[in-house]
């Protein structure tokens, strides 16, 4: 019987009358197995009473409780080895000649059947102990399951608890936001009722509960007082609204008045109607622009009544003008479009306002300087422009063409301000973030702040004045100098001899690198005593066979910054201050002692006289020269005309090139 065969096998089921199962394993010859020597397998038997009968059940499950593992080990060895003693018995009784049916191969093969039964009583029970372990791990990690879940459902509530406790941590209460009163004002101010000191000094959580009550308690009262406050807006803006209402019914009835009054205003000079439009127009201007406005009103009504301000330019832009759009911050672009970009930055930065300022201030003679300031809103500064109106015409002297140029005609108009600075040093940085190169700020404290609109108005109208009128002298005596005629006024005469055989035959203009480029003048470049701002020109003077040529550096702040002469004379050779001390002495006579030169004030004969000077000068060169030279009287192209007491002098041999009046000689000095 193969083992298969044995674990398929039913085991046969014997009932009791009481109905109790009884179970039975083995053979079917009888109910009493009679086993052979050897180890033997026998079962727990139980011994129960039916009719009359002993019943004996055998169950394996039950003898498998008791058995122990290593024991049956042991016989499965013991058993293994016994069957392997009767095979080898068998085979020697074949070799011995026993036939296979002989009483001693039976009684073996018999005890070698004993033995495979035990065999495979063994093997069963191996298999239910197997059974029985898996039941019993596979209860255990059912166990272990149910355990470890739970150990899951007790972490996620940690986890969750966890949660909510940092939320609870975390709360912020509304009341937070409020900004309470402090402790000490709330127990001063706040009643007993509601601070409860006994209580609330040791209880912070009642302390913070009292000071909201507190809190409370005074929003309500002021909202009481705002609902008030409301009410009383109420009625007072209605009080105003019919205020108003009586006021725009008056407004016709002036305006009319207004009219009417217009011949008394041109009449007394009081204009209040163009004064009020003014005042309504100036109420959009940018803060220097007004100031500048005020200041200069002010003067004028003050101080000069020549002096006159307007507002010009579009209000309705200027109401609509909130603030200058700031600088966008672009990416990277190509080269063309920064470029696009740079040049609309630049626009941009040099915006004006729409609203300009012009000052009017006019001369005697007639004439009117226009002053025209902008400001600019990116660069927060004011700028001007000028313009010179005149009764005459003033298209006559070519030289004269830089005069009046709006560009120059401000330069220097104080000593410092040669107008390459601005006054707002954050212009230098916005300069350089657009690429515009620019001088660095310089600052005056005497020409900075309210002092410049204030206490220097006066000074700057003065200044501009007299810039005005000196530029219009100049430009009548360029007229007559392009003429070769030299204008000297009837209060300089006794400053020069009756006769004055040389004269002016040339006067023209030059640029700051021509006169740069000439050869005698570089001496007064290196004495740093030329400006790109000053205004240069070339007069030249002749008598006979000699020629001086001048070049003269003109400051813009003539008269009060004489101009500077240069001299080269072109006579038996050419010579210069450089190389002829009698040159030097003639520069000296027109730069040195200008003083004597002036004039009536305010100078504006300096330049003339200069020129009738140097052509009085040269006449005594050419005349004594000739006397130097060979001790007779000279030729007849320079006779002597003027009377010198002494020709030489000195070392150097200087000539007497001061006129002395009214004796009307000349001498040393």
């Amino acid at each position: 019987m193969s083992s298969d065969a044995v674990k398929k096998r039913k085991p046969k089921v014997i009932r009791s009358e009481a109905g109790a199962p009884e179970t039975k394993r083995g053979r079917a010859e009888g109910d009493q197995v009679t086993y052979p020597a050897g180890p033997h397998l026998i079962g727990q038997r139980k011994l129960f009473t039916a009719k009359n009968q002993d019943v004996r059940v055998y169950n394996e499950e039950v003898e498998l409780e008791v058995r122990d593992p290593q024991q049956d080990y042991m016989l499965y060895k013991d058993t293994c080895a016994a069957l392997a003693k009767l095979m080898e018995e068998i085979q020697e009784l074949k070799a011995g000649g026993a036939k296979v049916g002989s009483v001693e191969i039976e009684e073996r093969r018999t005890q070698c059947s004993v033995h495979f039964i035990t065999l495979k009583k063994l093997n069963r029970l191996a298999h239910m102990r197997l059974k029985k372990g898996r039941d019993q791990t596979h209860e255990a990690k059912q166990r272990v399951d149910v355990l470890h879940l739970q150990l899951q459902n007790l972490l996620y509530e940690v986890m969750h608890l966890q949660k909510e406790i940092g939320k609870c941590l975390e709360f912020r209460s509304q009341h937070e936001e409020i900004e309470l009163v402090s402790e000490e004002e709330f127990f001063q101010e706040a009643p007993a009722e509601i601070s409860r000191p006994h209580v609330t000094r040791d209880d912070q959580h009642q302390l913070t509960l009292a000071r909201l009550d507190w809190e409370l308690e005074q929003r309500k009262r002021l909202a009481e007082q705002y609902k008030m406050s409301l009410a009383r807006k109420e009625k007072i803006q209605k009080a105003i609204e019919q205020k108003r209402e009586y006021l725009s019914s008056l407004q016709p009835g002036l305006q009319n008045i207004m009219q009417a009054s217009l011949p008394v205003q041109e009449y007394l000079a009081i204009p209040f109607e163009h004064m009020q439009k003014q005042a309504e127009v100036a109420r959009h201007l940018p803060p220097p622009l007004y100031v500048l406005l005020v200041q200069a009103g002010a003067y004028g009504q003050a101080c000069d009544k020549n002096l006159s301000v307007s507002i010009s330019g579009d209000v309705d832009e200027a109401k609509a003008l909130s603030r200058p759009p700031e600088d966008s911050q672009g990416t990277s672009v190509g080269a063309t479009e920064h470029s696009v970009q740079l040049d609309d930055k630049r626009k941009e930065m040099l915006r004006r306002h729409p609203l300009s300022l012009c000052v009017d201030l006019k001369c005697k003679d007639g004439s009117v300087l226009h002053l025209f300031f902008y400001y600019l809103m990116n660069l927060n500064i004011l700028t001007v422009k000028t313009k010179v109106s005149t009764t005459t015409d003033l298209s006559g002297a070519v030289s004269a063409g830089s005069l009046l140029n709006s560009e120059s005609l401000l330069n220097c108009l104080y000593a410092s301000d040669h107008g390459k600075e601005t006054p707002n040093p954050a212009n230098r940085y916005q300069f350089d973030k657009v690429g515009i190169f620019f001088l660095p700020c310089l600052f005056q404290s005497g020409l900075t702040g309210s002092a410049l609109s204030a206490s220097h108005m006066e000074r700057t109208m003065k200044l501009l004045r007299g810039r005005l009128q000196a530029r219009l002298a100049l430009h009548k005596q360029f007229s007559s100098l392009e003429h070769s005629i030299i204008p000297v006024s009837s209060e300089c005469q006794h400053l020069f001899p009756a006769k004055v055989v040389s004269g002016l035959v040339r006067w023209t203009t030059m640029s700051c690198q021509e006169f740069t480029e000439l050869g005698f003048v570089q001496h007064v470049l290196k004495a740093g005593l030329v400006h790109e701002t000053d205004l240069f020109f070339m007069a030249t003077v002749e008598r006979g066979t000699a020629r001086l040529r001048a070049a003269v550096v003109m400051n813009p702040r003539y008269p009060e910054v004489a101009p500077l002469f240069s001299l080269s004379l072109h006579w038996k050779g050419e010579r210069s201050g450089r190389t002829d001390d009698n040159l030097q002495a003639m520069e000296s006579e027109v730069n040195v002692f200008r003083s004597e030169l002036q004039g009536p004030r305010p100078g504006l004969q300096l330049l003339t006289n200069q020129i009738q000077r140097l052509c009085v000068c040269l006449d005594v060169y050419l005349e004594t020269e000739s006397q130097v030279c060979d001790g007779s009287e000279g030729p007849k192209e320079f006779p002597r005309e003027k009377m010198c007491l002494r020709t030489a002098r000195g070392p150097s041999r200087l000539k007497p090139f001061k006129y002395n009046h009214p004796q009307g000689f000349f001498s040393h000095r």
